[in-house]
């Protein structure tokens, strides 16, 4: 009878273990086995400050403080460490970009300070909260974007802005009037993007019509991309961590998180449970299904039940979306890695090459696995997945 070597026990003993692990441990250690360094990840060649570090981190900090095993923040810190000198100057970034993408991370650095509490941590936070006093606004008020995209908000600005804003509101003790500017934020966009006949929110809106992607009498874009309302969607129950439970205008904000919810049940694919790249046009030639908004739908249902902001009917389809992640975009490599495929890596309005936002454009762009954009709200929402369904 052969026998086994104790490398081949060994191995065999890994896998086991790694397989019982949760699915957001494993997917967190994939990706440090990646990326060992935390600025690689999102397949960065080099350091710099961008959103995407603010979303997957945050989700590393979460599962940090949930499990209590110190590495996952390590591996975070050691990213804000290197990124911030000690006057609080963060490299790659600058004030006078006013790109409101560069606030999401944020978010996680308020914890590092927490913890740390280094005080260049502090200085960089103050200077992102500075960037919002001077960010340029549309005429009713609402932050642009970027400088470089004039007059116009986009679904994913509220991810990247208003939580962050509403946070530094709270823990600076500033005036309590300033909530009203970031609940306005959220009530100019859903204004302006949303599409009765879909109940659905476009991606983005130009004020002054003057882009060729924006329609000329609404200013709105043409189609409604799953990751822009999985942004939205994930903003409306973030900002709500950090909304007054006593303020008068916070059941706005939980308004229209309930119409967001009955978008994402309505669109969910049937037969997978997942969502598509193009929200309302499942099916349709070229369209496909696609993990990042997946997985911001799923944890944006999970939380909202959670915290009660929406009917707990929604959980049953949280559950179906989770287990259909796992079947549709889950892939478990020989050495038991996971990767999270049918990414799509990226998607925009206007620039250069411009990009004009129609059906086919959505289709065209990169399609790759463990983007950070969907690595970073699985974490999130497996987390809440084994806190709810498994508790």
């Amino acid at each position: 009878m052969k026998t086994l070597s104790t490398l081949s026990v060994c191995l065999l003993l890994i896998a086991a273990c790694s397989h019982s692990q949760p699915w957001a441990v494993r997917m967190a250690e994939a990706e440090m086995t990646r990326n060992p360094e935390a600025w690689q990840l999102d397949f960065q060649k080099k350091p710099k400050w961008d959103y995407t570090f603010g979303l997957e981190g945050l989700a590393f900090i979460q599962l940090s403080e949930k499990i209590g095993d110190a590495k996952y923040f390590d591996y975070i810190e050691a990213y804000t460490d290197m990124m911030i000198n000690e006057a609080g100057e963060i490299k790659t970034y600058k004030t006078s970009n006013y790109n409101i993408d560069h606030l999401n991370s944020g978010k996680m650095l308020w914890i590092i300070y927490d913890k740390t509490q280094k005080e260049k941590y502090k200085k960089a936070l103050d200077m992102l909260r500075d960037q919002i006093n001077t960010h340029p606004r549309t005429n009713e008020g609402g932050f642009w974007h970027k400088a470089r995209y004039p007059y116009q908000m986009w679904l994913d600005g509220l991810y990247m802005g208003a939580p962050f804003y509403a946070e530094c509101i709270q823990r600076n003790q500033e005036p309590e009037e300033l909530y009203d500017d970031v609940i306005d934020q959220f009530i100019f966009v859903a204004r302006r993007t949303f599409d009765p006949t879909t109940g659905l929110y476009r991606h983005a809106w130009d004020e002054s019509r003057e882009q060729a992607w924006a329609d000329p009498e609404t200013g709105q874009a043409s189609e409604v991309w799953g990751r822009a309302m999985g942004w939205f969607a994930m903003a409306l129950v973030d900002v709500l961590d950090f909304i007054p439970l006593e303020h008068s205008r916070r059941d706005s904000l939980i308004n229209i998180l309930n119409t967001v919810a009955q978008g994402i049940k309505q669109y969910q694919d049937q037969t997978t449970g997942v969502w598509w790249q193009v929200m309302d046009k499942g099916g349709d030639e070229g369209n496909y299904l696609e993990a990042t908004c997946s997985a911001m739908f799923t944890y944006t249902l999970l939380k909202a039940v959670k915290h009660n902001y929406i009917n707990n009917a929604y959980l049953s389809v949280a559950k179906t979306g989770y287990q259909g992640i796992l079947d549709n975009f889950i892939e478990v490599e020989g050495n038991g890695l996971l990767n999270l495929t049918q990414c799509c890596a990226v998607a925009g309005l206007g620039g250069e090459p411009y990009r004009m936002g129609t059906y086919d454009y959505y289709l065209s762009e990169p399609i790759r696995s463990n983007d950070a954009k969907g690595v970073g709200p699985f974490i999130m929402a497996s987390i809440l997945y084994d806190e709810i369904i498994k508790k």
